[in-house]
């Protein structure tokens, strides 16, 4: 249980005639009490039932943003922004990891049989794909995401998946860890 101690009038709603919360502010009231595991499975059921709505919750934290309910709620979301991957911004970070790690540069967004792939090693026959959040947020994707990777496997191309965020968060180790990929796969061939 949590009482606030006062509730603005946006704050609230009604749910067949009850008076309740928001989900914004539900969510904000969770990330008070609930640990940090609970606070996260709710803003994701709150995704998943199409009720998780920033441009809501952005100015609800930012009211409260000196509480320890709103820094939790805003480290929860970080998860759930657009992603910071994209073809045009993240390439050139991505690629300085690399290099920076005296690794072999990929060919990037190309096409390889049948896929369109974001990082590829031809001689190792080895992939990146990268993953934002918006592209694989759906069953089909889910469901797509599966068999694409299959299909590769059954054409002899290793592919890891890396997400967009980390990526950009902690460029270096992806970079290491490319590394050691492309190492096993160079050992082996």
């Amino acid at each position: 249980m949590h009482r606030a101690v006062a509730l603005a009038e946006r704050d609230c709603t009604s749910y067949e005639g009850i008076p309740v919360t928001s989900v914004a502010r539900t969510l904000l009231d969770l990330g008070a009490v609930a640990t940090m595991r609970e606070l996260t499975n709710a803003v994701d059921r709150a995704r998943r039932l199409g009720q998780l709505d920033l441009d809501a919750l952005d100015p609800l934290v930012s009211r409260h943003r000196s509480t320890v309910a709103a820094k939790r709620l805003t480290q929860v979301l970080t998860l759930y922004r657009k992603p910071v991957f994209d073809r045009a911004r993240s390439e050139l970070p991505f690629l300085n990891a690399l290099e920076q790690e005296g690794e072999t540069l990929p060919v990037l967004n190309s096409w390889v049989d049948r896929w369109e792939i974001d990082a590829y090693w031809e001689a190792e026959r080895f992939a990146v794909e990268v993953d934002g959040w918006e592209t694989h947020g759906s069953r089909q994707a889910f469901e797509d995401d599966r068999l694409r990777l299959e299909e590769m496997k059954l054409a002899g191309i290793d592919c890891i998946r890396i997400s967009a965020r980390r990526i950009e968060t902690h460029p270096k180790q992806v970079a290491q860890r490319i590394g050691t990929f492309l190492a096993r796969r160079r050992s082996s061939g």
